[in-house]
């Protein structure tokens, strides 16, 4: 979790901040669930992204 965070503000957060809650929200939920699950690389993945990872995972071990 303290990976997810650093990477959330260092890469992901307006300097400024957000002017309001509906609006970081809506960016930090983006973030999370297209920008870092479906396309950042992890290291620990092998540069692959945790959505692809799973899905290798599964097709290692036949599940659908």
């Amino acid at each position: 979790m303290e990976r997810l965070f650093r990477s959330l503000k260092s890469e992901w957060v307006p300097a400024l901040g957000y002017r309001n809650l509906p609006e970081a929200q809506k960016d930090v939920g983006s973030y999370l669930m297209d920008y870092y699950n479906r396309q950042r690389p992890h290291a620990f993945n092998g540069g692959i992204s945790p959505v692809v990872a799973e899905e290798n995972l599964k097709i290692l071990s036949w599940i659908s």
